[in-house]
């Protein structure tokens, strides 16, 4: 990623459109791009400040407020999904992504393993181009 602009740069284009000069006349004067120009005027005349907003940082964490409740609902068993959590969190009234809820529930650190029950359950699927209902068992070895 690149860098911002320096703010005597900054300072110095906006300081030069107070004086009278045109946007255009700085930013060719200024080797800069025209809409550049325009940005920092408007953010200063925002903010105060032509000075570029912060790059970077942690994210918010977004289940914050609701950490205890997650871990309770997670204590409870380990019969949920990602996807089951994120709904019952929206019936709390949190919308969040499925993204917020996997990295909670990674913060935890949880792990989802497959149950002894559901390691034995066979997948059956039709066969293509067979007529009826002939299944292939895929729990078998081909032989």
């Amino acid at each position: 990623m690149t860098r911002p602009y320096s703010v005597d740069l900054r300072e110095r284009a906006v300081a030069l459109v107070k004086d009278g000069h045109s946007r255009r006349a700085v930013a060719r004067l200024l080797d800069l791009g025209e809409s550049t120009v325009m940005r920092w005027v408007r953010r200063e005349r925002a903010s105060g400040s032509p000075a570029a907003k912060p790059i970077g940082g942690r994210r918010r964490f977004a289940l914050l407020h609701e950490q205890e409740w997650l871990m309770v609902r997670m204590a409870a068993g380990p019969d949920f999904t990602l996807r089951g959590l994120r709904a019952e969190l929206a019936e709390r009234g949190t919308e969040v992504s499925y993204d917020a809820v996997w990295r909670f529930v990674r913060q935890a650190r949880l792990t989802f393993k497959k149950s002894l029950r559901a390691s034995r359950i066979a997948l059956t699927l039709p066969v293509s181009g067979c007529s009826g209902g002939a299944i292939k068992d895929w729990s078998r070895p081909a032989g």
